[in-house]
């Protein structure tokens, strides 16, 4: 046999082989093909019964809604009765799942209902030198504060702090406020430190020193101005770039110092105006005026002392003024504050020694500024001065009204340095340390006093200084 046929027959039986498989692959296709064209068939039937029925339903909905909206061919109740076959027709039942009805009180919660009660504690150490007696020390807990708050309802809320010392006890504050006279008016009825100026609003135990100002205790006395009545708060239109806010304040006429001769308890009136403004992200100032006026009736004159009717008006006026800078990406450790505030009294009177009327005129001033050098430490030093009145009747032990309004000697003041630092143990406990240098004329004697001061607070309000 050749040689070329025995290469051949291989390779022809390769191509039969080759040729069989090809034509099982085509017959797999063919038998795809026609199951692929029967589905096709099967969709297309089933979306013509599917439009079908789809037809009929909206004919008939049609025709529901016709017979409804036609009241006058067919009552309601036929309606009702087509509507109800029409809904039981369906395939697909729904099912109505019964809802858990909950009845919620729009009140306030019983837990909510209690006050929020918080104690404050204020102990002194003071050690003090002068010209004329020795050195004396004193340990001295000056205030023990028990702080009441609560939300009467949403619109009122009530405030109260009673304060006890080594003596006696005393109601501080008493007041609450209405919040729903407008969006831009309060009214708050009860007894409360009044707006005049910044710092006399403030608890002693909130105060950046350890007493308020000197000017502050001469004029209006050592508790500063605290009475009861009324208080109007208005947040008046923006001024530009500024907010602004007038304070309207109608009170007893009760302070001792500048009105201990009401006899009729004539009301007192305050104003105060405040203004504040951010002068870049990191500082605010803030500057306000404050008047009040009050009237006094009965006067001691002559020695021994007869009482006459007169009424005198009494007119206090101050201003202030804050700047704050506190960098906003470390305002908890670094700022620096300046406070100022002025203070003027007019008081006019029948003069005690019987020549008749007679005005007193005093004024002073304070000045601090504090830095934060941490998180918990805190630095200043503040400025005090104050000018009495000279009146030649002022040393008549009958007349101790007039001080220290006025004194006997010719142009006094007094003054008074107080650089301190107080050190926050933690929101709830703080320590001071302040020395008080104070020297004037015609007043009293150079004093040097040394104070060191702790401050607790117990309860959810801290350090709340109003």
């Amino acid at each position: 046999m050749p040689r070329f046929t025995v290469i051949q027959i291989p390779l022809f039986l390769l191509l039969l082989t080759g040729l069989a498989a090809a034509q099982e692959k085509n017959d797999n296709l063919e038998q795809l093909n026609k199951k692929i064209v029967q589905l096709q068939q099967q969709i297309i039937e089933m979306q013509k019964k599917h439009d079908a029925e789809i037809y009929t339903l909206t004919q008939q909905i049609n025709e529901l809604v016709e017979q409804i909206g036609k009241p006058k061919d067919k009552d309601e109740l036929t309606a009702l009765r087509a509507l109800a076959l029409a809904e039981s027709t369906k395939e697909i039942s729904i099912e109505n799942k019964a809802e858990e009805t909950t009845f919620q009180s729009q009140g306030l919660g019983l837990q909510a209902l209690n006050p929020e009660l918080s104690v404050t504690g204020d102990f002194l150490f003071s050690t003090r030198q002068d010209t004329t007696s020795d050195q004396s020390s004193d340990f001295d807990f000056r205030n023990l504060g028990v702080h009441v708050e609560s939300w009467l309802d949403p619109y009122t809320h009530f405030k109260g702090a009673i304060e006890f010392n080594e003596e006696d006890a005393e109601l501080g504050e008493a007041y609450v406020t209405l919040f729903n006279l407008s969006d831009d008016w309060n009214l708050t009825l009860g007894k409360f430190r009044q707006q005049f100026g910044v710092v006399n609003r403030w608890h002693k135990h909130g105060l950046d020193q350890v007493d308020f100002p000197l000017a502050l205790r001469q004029i209006f006395g050592n508790g500063g101005l605290n009475q009861s009545g009324i208080s109007l708060d208005w947040l008046m239109p923006p001024a530009g770039d500024a907010s602004q806010q007038f304070t309207f304040q109608v009170t007893d006429g009760s302070n001792h110092r500048l009105l201990g001769d009401n006899s009729s308890n004539r009301p007192s009136l305050l104003a105060h105006y405040k203004k504040y403004r951010d002068i870049s992200k990191d500082t605010y100032m803030e500057w306000g005026f404050s008047g009040l006026v009050g009237w006094n009736d009965q006067w001691e004159i002559g020695s021994p002392t007869t009482t006459q009717d007169s009424r005198k008006m009494t007119t206090v006026l101050g201003t202030d003024f804050t700047i704050l800078w506190e960098p906003t990406e470390k305002m908890r450790y670094r700022n620096v504050e300046w406070r100022s505030e002025a203070y003027w009294l007019n008081k006019d009177i029948l003069a005690p020694d019987g020549s008749g009327k007679d005005t007193l005129n005093a004024w002073g001033f304070y000045s601090y500024l504090q830095t934060k050098l941490s998180r918990t430490i805190d630095i200043g030093i503040r400025g005090d001065f104050y000018v009495p009145d000279s009146k030649g009747y002022a040393d008549n032990p009958n007349w101790t009204s007039l001080s220290p309004l006025a004194v006997t000697g010719d142009d006094p003041y007094l003054w008074q340095i107080s650089p301190y630092i107080t050190w926050w143990q933690s929101p709830f406990v703080k320590f001071r340390a302040e020395y008080d240098y104070s020297n004037g004329r015609g007043i009293e004697n150079p004093e040097h006093v040394v104070w060191l001061q702790a401050i607790f607070a117990a309860g959810p309000h801290k350090h709340e200084r109003y």
